[in-house]
């Protein structure tokens, strides 16, 4: 057996336990940091209304329509690909089609609302 039957295999195991735990460390030192500054902040006397954010929609609206136009987008490529045998093709250029036209719409959505709160 040589020593690259050996790693490989390792590698394939160690490699997601890993990055989940190196994604955990950072995320709560994020959180810890973040505190911290927060707590500093706070002893010098300054508002905590600093650190409020404002509820906002866009992002969820973003994602929705996003996979939204994903979803039509793989519908379109399987009906391309019966009807005009295209394989791969129709797939990946309906998905990014129909993917840019969520994001595209989502865009229009969120300026419509941007206007009607002036």
């Amino acid at each position: 057996m040589s020593e690259d039957e050996v790693i490989i295999p390792v590698l394939g195991i160690m490699l997601p336990i890993i990055i989940t735990l190196g994604a955990f460390v950072m995320i709560v030192y994020i959180r810890k940091f973040s505190n911290i500054e927060r707590m500093a902040i706070i002893d010098k006397g300054l508002s905590p209304d600093l650190f409020k954010k404002e509820s906002s929609t866009s992002g969820t609206l973003r994602a929705a329509l996003l996979l939204i136009g994903i979803g039509v987008g793989f519908l379109m490529g399987v009906w391309l690909d019966r009807m005009f045998d295209l394989e791969e093709v129709g797939y990946f250029s309906m998905l990014f089609i129909f993917g840019g036209l969520g994001l595209g719409l989502a865009y229009f959505i969120e300026e419509k609302k941007m206007k009607a709160k002036q």
